[in-house]
């Protein structure tokens, strides 16, 4: 049985190299679903507790945290980010143009579909 959606977010997310990002509707358009990208937040939100899949390389579409009342998990993302070399600007954003990944740099990722 082929990978349901879920599965493919957490294995796509967990190619993304350390020290950089993908926005939540990008990883909806690489695996073929390009609406989806509130199910890939859900996805992660899903992710089992003992899980390494590196759910905080995900950002949104502004280069943003976007947990849900911010708090102690983007505090988490945050610095878990921090700690990989990504920075953030006075706007609390990454800049895109430098710490965006595709599926085709580096000789990693998944295919779209």
């Amino acid at each position: 049985m082929p990978p349901n959606f879920y599965e493919r977010v957490w294995a796509f997310v967990g190619e993304v190299p350390r020290g950089r990002v993908v926005t939540y509707g990008q990883v909806a358009v690489v695996l073929g679903a390009p609406s989806a990208a509130r199910a890939v937040g859900y996805a992660l939100r899903a992710l089992p507790p003992e899980t390494d899949t590196p759910w905080w390389r995900v950002i949104n579409a502004k280069g943003g945290i976007s947990l849900r009342g911010r708090g102690h998990g983007a505090d988490l993302q945050r610095e878990l980010l921090e700690g990989e070399g990504v920075v953030f600007d006075e706007a609390d954003t990454v800049d895109l143009r430098v710490y965006r990944w595709w599926p085709d740099e580096e000789g990693g990722g998944l295919s779209p579909a």
